[in-house]
């Protein structure tokens, strides 16, 4: 008997409250990182009606040399926040900047000053990578990621793509997707219901809208999947009662943004990551330079799992990695695997011979320390496939491989 289940995950726009504050927080992390590869940030924001509220830490060096307030009113200008009326506008939202110089006490422990005399970890904690074949076991190619999420961020890009793009000029940066997917004996097999919701105009009818987004995001990116038939998406337009779509379910969706709910950095580290399936460490990433292991271990990883996966040791892969504040080496490395070729202790072995887990081994091998954080802030830190998101690379799976001693196929991409 087959084992079936359904699995949910959400995305949001860029212009959801808490993805303005990550917007903010990593523009801010690169015009540090514009000025000087080696700056510190931790940076923070807070978002609610006419007001952006900047806060955190920062390398004294660079401290006077960033204004933070035109990084924030081009953030949020971008996003699309410029329409007067809708109680958040880049040209007159206040903004308060509280930054201050990184603490020394931290510092002496990522600089090698302090009692181990290399970079260590910016802090303790654990962090988790997630890879998974699923999608290609059934000719979907999500990238090694898990289906629910990387279909819910394909929603909410395309949202904001069509509001920016003018083909639905009436629709407002702040929105939200979710896709159920259904599962059997770990294969997706079906789209389940889909949740659309998106801010816009008052002028815009309820009706037209559902309609416009059904053709416009909910279609073109779904069907092509072949999980979801377009008839069965189709009941919305043809006004039947609809288990599968739900567009603006509340109705009208008129004040939203920071004006309906206020905003902070690193409140969405679910949709950031793998959309609940795998587990987290709790450690947010936006803001953080990449001496904050929450942030670059993370990357790391996902970078191990996902060369695990691509080298076909494993259908799915989990790592985790662990860190004591200020030292280098990780306190604990542990591989977890479904659907493996080997045992996880050989696996896990083999990472621990093919990739430097010490921090400053991470920044180095991921070149982390340029100004690319800015695009990480919406649509997920995984799954992505623009060049700078260097730990989606697989070009460590041959090396996997033959620490190994396996001679399988890569699945490299």
């Amino acid at each position: 008997m087959a084992d079936t289940f359904v699995f949910t995950s959400e995305s949001v726009t860029e212009g959801h409250p808490d993805k303005v504050c990550d917007k903010i927080s990593d523009s801010v992390l690169d015009a540090a990182k514009q000025l000087d590869a080696n700056n510190r940030v931790a940076c923070e924001a807070l978002v609610t009606e006419g007001l952006a509220v900047i806060t955190g830490e920062v390398s004294a060096a660079c401290i006077d040399k960033i204004d933070f307030e035109k990084v924030a009113r081009t953030a949020i200008r971008n996003i699309g926040y410029n329409t007067p009326g809708i109680g958040f506008n880049a040209d007159d939202v206040k903004i308060e900047v509280r930054m201050k110089p990184q603490s020394l006490d931290i510092s002496q422990g990522v600089d090698g000053t302090g009692l181990f005399k290399e970079q260590g970890a910016g802090d303790q904690g654990m962090m988790f990578g997630y890879a998974t074949n699923e999608g290609s076991r059934v000719g979907l190619d999500t990238n090694l990621m898990p289906t629910p999420i990387f279909l819910a961020h394909r929603l909410s890009r395309r949202l904001t793509e069509v509001r920016k793009n003018g083909t639905l000029p009436k629709l407002y940066p702040d929105g939200k997707t979710q896709v159920s997917v259904e599962y059997e004996d770990g294969q997706p097999v079906a789209i389940r219901n889909v949740v659309v919701s998106s801010h816009h105009r008052k002028d815009y009818p309820l009706s037209a809208l559902r309609a416009d987004i059904l053709e416009q995001v909910v279609i073109p990116v779904l069907v092509p999947t072949g999980l979801v038939t377009e008839k069965e998406l189709s009941a919305e337009r043809d006004k039947v009662e609809s288990r599968k779509v739900f567009i603006n379910p509340t109705g009208a969706f008129c004040e939203g943004g920071p004006k309906a709910d206020a905003g902070l950095t690193g409140r969405k580290i679910i949709v950031d990551t793998y959309g609940g399936m795998g587990r987290h460490g709790g450690g947010a990433f936006s803001g953080k330079d990449p001496s904050k292991v929450d942030r670059s271990a993370a990357y790391m990883a996902r970078y191990v799992a996902k060369n695990v996966v691509a080298a076909g040791l494993a259908d799915v892969c989990e790592v985790e990695i662990a860190y004591a504040i200020g030292v280098a080496e990780p306190v604990s490395v542990y591989v977890n695997a479904t659907g493996n070729k080997y045992p996880v202790e050989r696996i896990a072995e083999a990472v621990r011979e093919v990739f430097c887990l010490k921090p400053a081994g991470i920044i180095e091998t991921l070149n982390l320390l340029r100004p690319i954080y800015e695009p990480t802030a919406a649509y997920g830190h995984f799954g992505r496939t623009e060049p700078t998101f260097t730990w989606e690379r697989t070009d460590k799976a041959r090396e996997l491989l033959k620490a190994i001693g396996a001679a399988d196929p890569v699945r490299a991409r």
